[in-house]
């Protein structure tokens, strides 16, 4: 006998324990570096930079890193379509220096119903007091209550936003209903200056010469970032690593 699937609604939740990151645009290279730093003793010939193999000039850009020479890290720009739950979005709006953002608006729009609800490898418990503690793996117990908690409560508000919908009720006063495990997605544009401040507060690295604590959820999102910036600028990332991964 065959099992008739339902088609699923376009209201019907879906649940997620992922992010996305997708590099859309960029002008950056390990090229924008040298020619900002050169110009302060070479002038108009520092476009010269621009035809020369930067390898060449791998001890200058690590320089530059490990004195804290930031400015030649600012002549460029990197735009990230970023795809995460709204907490996330909360912590990554505090980065507010050389970040440029513009998030889609429950006011215009009618939000899709998907929520984050985390993977099994997501640690639960946290153990210790503040400045001091520790996350730990959760129970099976503990992962179970969690799914069928978030996604009983998601169905339940994201019901109430559509019966207020229905209603007649305008978006920008339903959607006060959702909550902010639900997904959101924007456009964040930065030179690899910010990017290097925000890695260096929400990715915990052994390299790190500043312990960072960041809650699991916007580092994945830092991590993606991380990974198609090093493939623009890999000897800028790799002085960032060399240099204790702080920001010049």
């Amino acid at each position: 006998m065959t099992e008739t699937v339902e088609a699923a609604s376009p209201t019907t939740p879906t649940f997620r324990s992922d992010v996305t990151v997708e590099l859309v645009k960029h002008s950056a290279s390990d090229r924008d570096v040298l020619w900002a730093a050169r110009v302060s003793t070479a002038g108009e010939h520092s476009l010269d930079e621009l035809q020369k193999d930067p390898e060449r000039s791998r001890g200058l850009i690590n320089y530059l890193m490990r004195d804290r020479h930031g400015s030649p890290f600012e002549h460029n720009s990197m735009t990230f379509f970023v795809s995460a739950p709204i907490f996330v979005f909360r912590e990554f709006h505090r980065h507010r220096v050389g970040f440029s953002y513009n998030e889609e608006s429950g006011r215009y729009r009618e939000l899709e119903p998907v929520f984050y609800v985390p993977g099994q490898d997501r640690k639960l418990v946290q153990e210790g007091r503040p400045g001091k503690y520790v996350f730990v793996e959760g129970s099976p117990e503990q992962h179970k209550l969690v799914t069928e908690t978030m996604e009983e409560s998601y169905r339940r508000s994201y019901a109430a936003y559509q019966e207020m919908l229905a209603a007649g009720v305008a978006r920008e006063v339903a959607r006060a209903t959702l909550p902010v495990g639900l997904f959101s997605s924007m456009y964040a544009t930065c030179n690899a200056r910010s990017l290097m401040h925000f890695l260096g507060l929400r990715t915990k690295h052994e390299l790190a010469k500043v312990p960072s604590f960041p809650q699991r959820e916007i580092e994945m999102v830092a991590e993606k970032m991380e990974a198609e910036w090093a493939k623009l600028m890999p000897l800028t990332h790799a002085a960032f690593n060399a240099n204790g991964r702080v920001s010049p």
